[in-house]
């Protein structure tokens, strides 16, 4: 087949790309341009997955497998589907997943159409997850590797887009991905991970927020509504945090328990008080297109986060257990084993 991989110079894309080759494909590479140009220096040099550097690496792969290779830029899509949703989101005191926008709105939509307009046959990435041919068609299952499992970032996808995508690396653990980089002699096989959020600083989260949305301090209360301090800004907050109050009027340990942004607020309490059972969902999708409910499940509420036993219904979730810290903004995603039925967006908990 024609084969376009999804290259973001690390060692996962590489190896996908070389075992693809080494399979007989016709393999074409390309890196999608993303990071803000204009942006500081730091984020370009450092910003992981699709920063300057990034893009050196996958041209250096592609030379080696001498496979022809492309850099699209899609920075000011990129910029309106995830870098302004990621700003708006903490403005309204939500905790967002920016990678999971970029799986949803740019990779696997923006990316998958255009290699598809191109007429390649398939889209390949180095993500951990595994697409299995089921009795209804294409099936999004769980990575071989349970450390490395990004299942959880790709509960959007369906039955037609699964059949485009191709996942090289999901039945390997990453021991077995970085033997393969240095058996093909890839200038990558020992390049370390690249942080999670590419156009933010590493480590430096807060300070890129506080540069770039209007913060202002406002009260810390407990649940009953007495004041014990004062926070930084209600952006630079995310439910089950336990740090960045300063001297509280009582002694801790203290955790965000809800980030009231329209009132600059942030409540606190004790760590059990973090503990729900009860779960609303919105924006939820199935990647069959539905799913019979009630539906009993597996929920993930974070990723990497353990599974807890659920029932979704009506756009609810109901853990047979609690979880701690169910932050508005971040996924929940279903799971029947290692099958990923679908998730949604946590509105409240």
């Amino acid at each position: 087949m024609r084969i376009a991989v999804a290259m973001s110079g690390g060692v996962d894309s590489s190896v996908a790309a070389a075992l693809l080759q080494a399979q007989g494909h016709d393999v074409v590479g390309v890196t999608l341009q993303q990071w803000p140009r204009d942006d500081s220096d730091e984020a370009a040099r450092h910003g992981g997955c699709c920063s300057l550097n990034a893009v050196e690496d996958a041209r250096r792969v592609a030379t080696l497998l001498d496979i022809p290779y492309y850099c699209w830029n899609l920075e000011r899509e990129f910029g309106e589907r995830v870098i302004e949703p990621f700003h708006r989101a903490y403005l309204e005191g939500r905790t967002p997943n920016p990678c999971m926008r970029c799986n949803a709105f740019v990779r696997f939509d923006l990316m998958l159409s255009r290699v598809l307009e191109l007429g390649f046959d398939r889209l390949a990435t180095g993500h951990y997850a595994r697409v299995v041919q089921g009795a209804g068609g294409p099936e999004l299952h769980s990575a071989v590797d349970d450390a490395k499992d990004q299942s959880y970032m790709l509960y959007h996808l369906d039955h037609e887009r699964l059949g485009r995508i191709v996942f090289p690396l999901g039945g390997m653990t990453k021991l077995e991905v970085r033997e393969h980089a240095r058996e093909f002699g890839l200038p990558v096989a020992n390049k370390a991970e690249s942080q999670e959020i590419c156009f933010v600083p590493r480590g430096q989260t807060a300070r890129y927020l506080s540069s770039r949305l209007p913060v202002s301090a406002g009260a810390v209360v407990d649940t009953s509504g007495r004041e014990l301090g004062t926070h930084r800004g209600t952006a630079l907050y995310t439910v089950g945090q336990r740090s960045g109050f300063g001297d509280l009027a009582e002694p801790g340990p203290w955790y965000v328990l809800r980030v009231e942004a329209r009132e600059n607020r942030i409540v606190v309490g004790r760590r059990e008080e973090l503990g729900v059972r009860d779960v609303a969902l919105e924006s939820v999708t199935f990647i069959d297109g539905s799913a019979a409910e009630p539906l009993p499940c597996e929920a993930r509420l974070r990723y990497h986060a353990p599974a807890i036993r659920a029932v979704y219904e009506g756009g609810r979730l109901t853990l047979e257990e609690p979880f701690l810290g169910a932050a508005p903004g971040q996924a929940a995603v279903l799971y029947s084993g290692s099958r990923v039925l679908g998730g949604g967006i946590i509105a409240a908990a």
